[in-house]
């Protein structure tokens, strides 16, 4: 028997039931359209079959990545057609994918253990960028700092050299009352 923590439904019950969505919106959007299929109709029937493709791992015109862009690619329409027209076919999609067990029963135990190093070294390097990120922030402020300290110095040695041009200008008595 299976986990009790493991997804019911697997790839090909997903795709199943993408399919059966896709036939009932197809259906309802050929109702409103007086017998012959509308162009909504054949929109939503040629994204279903894509995803179903797409779950069940068979693309035939894209990449087969679980994507919108992969969608559109292997429905043959354009991109816009998912994310502003059949929004609701869109977050199928994505629930549909979510649904996906992240690691299919089918990979052997090598390949699991290679996964979770993957995800570990993946949180390694994400700790690590956001350590270097911290770090790059604090070296900004201290060049900023820095810079502002300079600034200071700068403004500082002109007003001495101000100073010091000004008493160079001013004759020394001490030595003309020696001589």
């Amino acid at each position: 028997m299976s986990n009790p923590n493991e997804s019911v439904t697997g790839p090909r019950d997903r795709a199943a039931l993408a399919q059966l969505v896709g036939e009932a919106l197809a259906h309802a959007h050929a109702q409103g359209d007086a017998g012959s299929e509308s162009e909504d109709a054949a929109e939503v029937r040629a994204i279903t079959d894509a995803m179903v493709r797409l779950l069940a791992g068979a693309p035939l015109r894209s990449d087969g990545k679980l994507t919108i862009v992969s969608l559109a690619a292997e429905a043959g329409l354009r991109r816009n057609k998912l994310t502003h027209k059949h929004t609701g076919l869109k977050d199928l999609f994505y629930a549909l994918a979510k649904a996906r067990d992240p690691l299919p029963e089918s990979l052997s135990v090598s390949a699991r253990a290679r996964a979770a190093k993957q995800q570990q070294d993946l949180a390694r390097v994400r700790a690590e960028r956001d350590d270097l990120r911290a770090q790059c922030q604090l070296l900004a402020r201290i060049v900023q700092v820095l810079e502002i300290e300079m600034h200071q110095l700068k403004e500082t040695n002109a007003a001495l050299q101000g100073q010091v041009a000004a008493r160079a200008s001013v004759p020394d008595l001490t030595r003309w009352r020696r001589s």
